[in-house]
């Protein structure tokens, strides 16, 4: 996703406080609800496409291990072969220098930018916030970020958009710097599942309750 949860608030106008009222959130039915809930693996792999495709050029996951797509259902050897996809900066070498090299099933996901200064500049004076634990760290966990990538639309009248900035009612102020992320087939899944809008945005938020709890399944076989 261009930028899946920037965070920049601007003020609402005065006099419509009727239109900009943020409407309820929907529970929705998810797998891994629940004290017997489970993740599907199939929305697991999925979302994995979806995070490399579109997430990464501007969202980091810095408390996620390649190697620990396992749980997903991947084998050592898918996941050596994804982590090579991304190139990763390390170093300093024995001249002293930094380097890059292609990413180990043990290196994290790796930010798309060299650091905080050079991420806003690159979206509009936003930072966006690393996924890692994005459903923990938000009121309404997965309902909430599912609204929010599901939920944009054109701004109520009276209602003046700052400059880049997208219309959604779940967001605090209603306005958010993130444009809408997804479009209908911006991927082609794999398994052949028809990439909506709906589909994408059940798929990374199914992703990023897991790695906010990679535990819980284990967790909920032992009783905790």
């Amino acid at each position: 996703m261009k930028a899946l949860l920037l965070f920049l608030l601007l003020g609402t106008p005065l006099g419509v406080k009727a239109e900009s009222e943020t409407p309820p959130l929907t529970q929705q039915l998810w797998s891994f609800s629940g004290m017997r809930g489970t993740f599907d693996r199939g929305a697991l792999q999925r979302s994995l496409q979806v995070c490399k495709e579109v997430c990464s050029a501007c969202h980091s996951l810095k408390r996620v291990r390649f190697r620990e797509l396992q749980a997903l259902g991947f084998s050592a050897e898918d996941i050596k072969t994804f982590a090579q996809s991304y190139e990763i900066t390390d170093g300093p070498n024995n001249e002293g220098e930094m380097f890059t090299r292609a990413g180990l099933p043990s290196d994290a996901f790796p930010n798309p930018f060299k650091n905080d200064q050079a991420s806003r500049a690159g979206n509009h004076g936003a930072l966006p916030p690393d996924l890692s634990l994005i459903v923990k760290a938000r009121a309404g966990g997965a309902d909430y970020i599912y609204a929010l990538l599901t939920s944009y639309s054109s701004p109520p009248r009276g209602i003046k958009l700052g400059e880049n900035m997208s219309y959604n009612p779940y967001f605090p102020g209603h306005q958010i710097a993130m444009a809408p992320p997804f479009v209908v087939d911006q991927v082609t899944y794999a398994d052949g599942t028809p990439a909506t809008v709906d589909q994408m945005a059940r798929d990374v938020t199914t992703f990023l309750a897991w790695t906010a709890e990679p535990e819980s399944e284990t967790r909920k076989a032992m009783g905790w």
